[in-house]
């Protein structure tokens, strides 16, 4: 992995289920991490190995929320050489204002979707 988190980069991000009563477009996104058109938003993690986020790996209609290893992150590598990196320019923000978050059918109910306009 291309710019793998540092454990107080790590310490920033809410644990698992902390910000369960929060909307799910309103999560916040504190990492983001990348490889070709696949992503990983990051809202929460246990502390050891997992993340809890948003994951699009290149068709809307089947991205969604769920779990991530960050050792699965890490351990990952296309043609054997080509890692996932961390987008070193991420700011956090809310869920939906990530376009490739909001977009996707899966995102939120949609009662939710329609008042973010």
């Amino acid at each position: 992995m291309w710019n793998k988190p540092t454990p107080e980069e790590l310490a920033e991000i809410p644990r698992i289920h902390e910000t369960e009563s929060m909307p799910l477009k309103d999560k916040v996104i504190y990492m983001h991490f990348f490889i070709a058109d696949c992503d990983w938003y990051i809202a929460e993690y246990d502390g050891e190995d997992l993340f809890w986020g948003f994951c699009h790996l290149g068709d809307d209609l089947n991205a969604e929320w769920g779990y991530v290893s960050l050792e699965e992150l890490e351990n990952t590598k296309v043609q054997g050489f080509v890692e996932i990196d961390r987008d070193l320019d991420w700011k956090e923000r809310p869920a939906c204002e990530i376009p490739k978050i909001a977009r996707c059918p899966n995102s939120w109910p949609k009662e939710s979707c329609e008042s973010t306009g």
